[in-house]
């Protein structure tokens, strides 16, 4: 009790960093994401699509994986149950994203661009040690849409896997109206997933040739992106 006899509202703790009414949303997004996407992933007609020189499948181990944050839904479903390790943040929304890729057989890795780049970054280093797939929501947590972050590249010559960009294009979208122009799919729709060439970051790579792989990655994901929506219809 305050010394006014008011109840008192007790803040966030480390170990409980979020509210009642946060704890309380965060189990009705975790939920409705995941009933939406469980509902009508079944029903999407996936193609795949590969560039020359890209992995021959969706197992193959290890890749440093890429694609833009608007094509997170339908992504969890087709890349689903492969125990992919995607970074993620402890902010509001990278927890409630977490709870739902977890529910689609993904590892979370704690981090973000924004804030614990380091303990991500060192993170998915250990997991592509162990001969793990990680993924990046390359142009999150909050943007600029469609612009590569640095992280793939630093990760890639330090391990000696090989980056690979996709885009999930679709047919018939809702699209929200946020930052990143998510895309639920409507049930029914053609969906195609373009693979990219792998590309290699040599350990020995200097400051410029970062540069010109970053350039390499952000070409690679522009590529996908134009082709998939290019021919998803057909």
């Amino acid at each position: 009790m305050s010394a006014t006899g008011t109840p008192a509202i007790s803040s966030p703790t480390s170990s409980d960093p979020f509210t009642l009414w946060q704890r309380i949303e965060l189990q009705l997004i975790t939920w409705t994401g995941f009933l939406v996407i469980r509902l009508i992933g079944p029903t999407l007609r996936v193609a795949v699509s590969f560039e020359e020189g890209a992995p021959k499948n969706l197992e193959m181990r290890p890749m440093i994986l890429s694609f833009w944050h608007s094509c997170i839904f339908p992504a969890i479903y087709v890349w689903r149950n492969l125990q992919i390790r995607v970074m993620s943040s402890d902010s509001f929304d990278g927890e409630w994203t977490g709870r739902i890729i977890r529910k689609f057989g993904f590892i979370k890795v704690r981090g973000s661009s924004s804030r614990g780049a380091v303990r991500g970054l060192l993170g998915m280093r250990k997991e592509i040690g162990q001969n793990s797939t990680v993924a990046f929501t390359i142009d999150g947590p909050r943007g600029p849409r469609y612009v590569a972050k640095p992280g793939p590249v630093l990760l890639a010559r330090a391990t000696g896997a090989p980056m690979v960009a996709f885009h999930i294009a679709l047919e018939n979208t809702w699209t929200l109206n946020t930052w990143d122009k998510v895309m639920i799919p409507k049930p029914f729709s053609r969906a195609l997933l373009r693979i990219s060439r792998q590309i290699v970051v040599p350990a020995d790579a200097d400051d410029a040739e970062r540069e010109r792989f970053h350039g390499e990655l952000q070409a690679a994901l522009d590529r996908v992106r134009e082709f998939a929506e290019a021919n998803v219809k057909v």
